[in-house]
């Protein structure tokens, strides 16, 4: 039901961006408004459930960084996907033998983090605040987080056609989303359940594509992906598939609900 109502609640966005054409920025289009469906569907959800204090609970979450104990996972959060971005731009440098430095004005640099961490906020309240848990209680940390980043990357397909991208560089962005889907929930299960935490490794990884060179214009997800796949099998194999957590940071029995 959740899935249905974050599909149903985004297309009016889609549909905006498909009789207009506007993009907020180049290559997003004005349809990426909706980063809003995933929150709003979980506060329907648990309203629905526990009226007001279901609400109040479940955007309490936005800031629940005290759940992180170990404070190496604040790094973490912050630096996985500019790490990871900076090793695939690495990669394309190698392979072409040059690509052209950010053209990113700082200060527009800033207001994109602050605006992409606010929007990975209310993605996260839904992906990770309403909706992971109960499929870890059923399926494992691993299959769950796979499911997700599935219905994740379809979520995205319609707005990644009204870029104009190609068949081949979106199903090599499909396997990039699915793969960092898995390392959010690794991030996820070893801060006590942080949702704040997610959030910014979530706007940490929007941030760089943006500012990756001439405005992401030259992000290619040829490189990023096998460099996501990569480090989520090292998630896997260190981590093991169950939990994604190891020792005193292993999550508590999923709720799933605030």
């Amino acid at each position: 039901m959740y899935f249905a109502l974050v599909f149903a609640l985004s297309f009016p966005f889609w549909w905006i961006g498909a009789v207009t054409g506007l993009q907020l920025v180049p290559g997003l289009p004005v349809g990426a408004f909706m980063v809003l469906a995933p929150l709003v569907a979980a506060l329907i959800l648990v309203y629905r459930e526990n009226r007001s204090v279901g609400i109040a609970e479940l955007l309490k979450r936005a800031f629940d960084y005290r759940r992180i104990r170990a404070k190496v996972w604040y790094v973490a959060a912050a630096l996985l996907m500019p790490g990871l971005l900076l090793l695939a731009w690495e990669l394309m440098r190698l392979s072409s033998g040059s690509v052209p430095p950010s053209g990113v004005p700082a200060p527009a640099a800033l207001l994109m983090l602050l605006a992409f961490f606010v929007a990975g906020l209310s993605e996260e309240l839904g992906w990770s605040g309403y909706a992971i848990d109960p499929l870890q209680t059923r399926w494992g940390a691993l299959r769950a987080s796979i499911l997700v980043g599935v219905v994740w990357a379809v979520w995205h397909l319609v707005p990644l056609t009204q870029a104009h991208r190609a068949p081949p560089w979106i199903a090599w962005w499909c396997l990039f989303t699915v793969a960092i889907r898995i390392l959010y929930v690794w991030l996820y299960n070893n801060t006590g359940k942080s949702v704040f935490a997610v959030a910014l490794c979530h706007g940490m990884e929007n941030f760089s594509t943006y500012v990756f060179p001439f405005s992401g214009s030259t992000y290619d997800p040829r490189f990023t992906a096998p460099v996501a796949a990569c480090a989520a099998a090292i998630i896997i194999a260190l981590w093991g598939p169950r939990t994604l957590a190891r020792f005193g940071n292993a999550p508590d029995t999923p709720r799933g609900r605030p």
